[in-house]
């Protein structure tokens, strides 16, 4: 399925379903929608949710992930909601008795981008808040996902496990190396510009008694120099720093108010 939500103007390319396993919080279902909406994910499923649906506190959570809210739909089995998919992968910490192909994010990620790319349909289980997937839930699955987690603290909320997934799709997939933005960095300034502002310096450096010893003096200049071209400055840097230069040379020419003596 591809199309497009005009409210947001969101493309809806084909991506990985979610699909949530008798989720119990809906603060939790809707922050992994928010997650899911992060990285272009929008078909979230959920299986058995304990409150019901729709439920309110899960649309505040998703904060305007709307297109993903609106598109949640409820099934009563884990077949029902992965009959349409051939590839499913389950998400859990804990290792399970069952001869199943065991696959790290990044790896599961590639999996479901190639996947995906030739016109099938997959899916990402992941299971209830406090214990997770049922044995016979995993058996559905073709591979278990897991993450590198810490041992002793193996458990993940289920959207930063959203997360992490649908990222680890997004960075594999064509759209991992369009960034939101670029940088905005101005252009070195000319060679001439930072020479000026070498000889303002130095100038004023001579002037106060800086180079107390002239035998060093070409070293110092050269380190300054040195420092100074590292610093790769625009020409809005160069004439700022100008400024300041300027300003220190003209301070003896200011009023000190501490130094007047007030009136009696």
């Amino acid at each position: 399925m591809a199309g497009t939500d005009s409210s947001i103007d969101i493309v809806l390319r084909p991506t990985p379903a979610v699909i949530l396993c008798e989720p119990q919080l809906g603060e939790n279902i809707g922050t992994a929608a928010r997650a899911m909406a992060n990285f272009g994910l929008w078909d979230l499923r959920l299986v058995r949710p304990r409150d019901g649906w729709p439920n309110e506190r899960a649309t505040n959570a998703a904060s305007r992930a709307d297109h993903v809210i609106q598109r949640v739909r409820v099934f009563e089995t884990v077949e029902a909601a992965i009959a349409d998919l051939s590839m499913v992968y389950a998400t859990t910490a804990r290792p399970r008795d069952l001869q199943k192909p065991v696959f790290g994010p990044e790896e599961a990620g590639g999996n479901l981008v190639g996947h995906i790319a030739g016109g099938g349909g997959a899916g990402l289980l992941f299971g209830r808040e406090r214990w997770g997937l049922l044995n016979e839930e995993v058996a559905l699955a073709d591979a278990i996902v897991t993450l590198p987690v810490e041992a002793a603290f193996a458990s993940l909320n289920i959207a930063q496990a959203v997360l992490i997934l649908a990222y680890e799709w997004r960075r594999q997939s064509d759209l991992g190396t369009a960034l939101p933005f670029g940088d905005v960095l101005a252009d070195a300034a000319p060679r001439e510009e930072l020479v000026g502002l070498f000889g303002h310096l130095e100038g004023l450096l001579d002037q106060s008694g800086f180079f107390t010893a002239p035998d060093k003096r070409p070293t110092v200049i050269n380190n300054l120099r040195t420092m100074l071209t590292r610093g790769n400055f625009s020409s809005q840097e160069i004439r700022t720093l100008r400024g300041v230069l300027s300003s220190l040379d003209r301070k003896h020419e200011r009023p000190n108010p501490q130094r007047q003596k007030p009136q009696e």
